[in-house]
């Protein structure tokens, strides 16, 4: 079998739809190569049959068959190069939740999705039409646990009067007449709060001692 050339990238080895290492890889008439799900998938929503990359229309659906060679090579570049990168995220960092082997750091996340994406996965939001009107915000983790249970809209303000994290909506309704603050403005006041308890803890200490 023949072994993996290290200098080749993760993007020789890429399916242009789905932009991950090719997963049984199909080679289209036109010589163009994708995962068969991929590609299956794609002319099924397609009214005409072509190729993603050139364009060119086939009469029929065409049946293409595994590629040995590529799907081997693949395989290979997947457990001998991709297992010895180190990991692209920092602990302070969002990963993306697309990335299926080595986990890319998170450039935007998605409201809508509820999912994170690193520049390469973050493609698709910035090409396809239903998808740009996503509302795409700075990396967020744990998105679920961020959103409003009843309003399906991001937790970005606090109540004062109940002490919670509401979103936009919550404000024309439950908490409408109660004072609210951005979320950030609210986390720096609680911040200061937290460092001066902490900076006064030792005095408290010391005079409770000497009591």
């Amino acid at each position: 079998m023949a072994s993996a050339n290290t200098s080749w990238s993760e993007e020789d080895f890429s399916c242009s739809i789905c932009l991950d290492v090719f997963s049984s890889p199909v080679t289209t008439p036109c010589g163009h190569n994708f995962c068969r799900t991929c590609i299956t998938k794609f002319w099924d929503e397609q009214v005409k049959y072509k190729c993603p990359v050139c364009n060119k229309i086939f009469d029929t659906k065409p049946d293409p068959q595994v590629n040995t060679l590529l799907s081997q090579l693949a395989a290979q570049f997947r457990t001998t190069v991709r297992v010895k990168e180190q990991p692209c995220v920092e602990p302070a960092e969002v990963p993306c939740d697309f990335c299926t082997g080595t986990q890319q750091k998170a450039v935007k996340s998605c409201l809508e999705c509820l999912i994170s994406f690193c520049q390469t996965h973050l493609e698709p939001h910035q090409r396809v039409a239903v998808l740009k009107k996503h509302r795409l915000v700075e990396p967020m983790d744990r998105l679920e646990d961020r959103m409003c249970k009843k309003h399906d809209r991001l937790l970005e303000l606090f109540c004062q009067t109940e002490q919670v994290c509401v979103c936009l909506l919550c404000t024309e309704t439950d908490h409408k007449s109660h004072p609210v603050v951005p979320l950030k403005e609210e986390y720096e006041v609680k911040t200061a709060q937290l460092g001066k308890i902490e900076a006064d803890v030792p005095q408290m200490i010391q005079e409770t001692k000497t009591q």
